[in-house]
């Protein structure tokens, strides 16, 4: 597995002179918020503050300040940027954005590490079960998401292909994974078999913590596991209320893999942001009654 962490390091290892471009205020609309940032070398670009001609910009100063020419001093070690994003840059996004330009030296190199494993332990949990084309392509879609995805899979040859950002697990017993997995995790379950499908579905639907489980099928299939789940895997209307099948939704009658997969990344990530928002909201709610008390 690839992590974003190791192309950050392998960034700075190999991109010579680097510069840090951040994000360091806002004010109204604007593309990026505040703390978003960019590396800038002659030759290579990581990250994005947003695109556009403020982006241009930013670019070109940070290019200036690496250039093999350029004469290290103090004002040329920092620059800032202050930007009212109106018509006379092309963007009309009517806020303003102060942009803080820096040439990384192994101080802050260590600390943009730091920040970015610290960002990476605390990502959400997407585990998605199946590796088949419906599964490939929506693996596809999670690795360009700040998300820890996860492929679990029975089949050796299903976890192939899969992007290096994405971890795979080869186990016999999936349902396993469900039991392990932490707090806040998105299930989303599509195997090449349906009695397993149903098994890790009833696992995920026991985790009142779980931030999504969605299951790959039609109306009869969802019906067929009601059924099920009901009479002979002691499951509640509650419980079963939680289920989101077929995943992505229908409103779109389009069944292309990755068609499936763009509208089930859009829904997971829907869910893994009111799940979040619900947890911080009942964090300071029980912080307010130990203070209170």
């Amino acid at each position: 597995m690839n992590s974003k962490v190791q192309s950050l390091k392998a960034f700075l290892a190999s991109a010579g002179r680097v510069a840090l471009v951040e994000v360091a205020g806002t004010k109204g609309s604007t593309p990026r918020e505040k703390g978003a940032f960019m590396l800038v070398s002659q030759e290579a670009i990581l990250g994005t503050i947003g695109g556009g001609q403020l982006e241009y910009m930013a670019i070109d100063k940070a290019r200036q300040m690496v250039g093999e020419e350029a004469r290290i001093e103090v004002d040329e070690v920092c620059a800032t940027l202050d930007v009212p994003l109106g018509p006379e840059i092309g963007q009309c996004c009517g806020g303003r954005v102060e942009v803080l330009i820096r040439l990384v030296d192994p101080s802050l190199a260590a600390e943009l590490v730091a920040a970015a494993e610290s960002e990476e332990a605390h990502l959400p949990h997407v585990y998605l079960f199946g590796g088949g084309h419906v599964g490939q392509a929506l693996a596809a879609s999670l690795a360009l998401l700040p998300i820890h995805a996860v492929v679990i899979e029975t089949r050796a040859e299903a976890l192939e292909g899969t992007p290096e950002t994405v971890e795979t697990r080869l186990t016999p017993m999936p349902e396993a994974e469900v039991r392990n997995a932490p707090a806040g995790t998105a299930f989303a379950i599509l195997t090449h078999d349906h009695a397993l499908d149903f098994l890790i579905v009833t696992e995920a639907l026991k985790r009142d913590d779980a931030a999504y489980v969605g299951m790959i099928g039609s109306k009869t299939k969802k019906a067929t596991f009601r059924n099920w789940f009901l009479k002979s895997a002691d499951g509640t209307e509650a419980e079963f209320g939680r289920l989101v099948s077929p995943i992505g939704g229908d409103a779109v009658k389009d069944k292309r893999p990755t068609v499936i997969a763009a509208l089930a990344a859009a829904e997971i990530m829907t869910a893994l942001a009111v799940h979040n928002t619900a947890s911080d909201a009942g964090r300071q709610v029980r912080q307010d009654k130990v203070m209170a008390g």
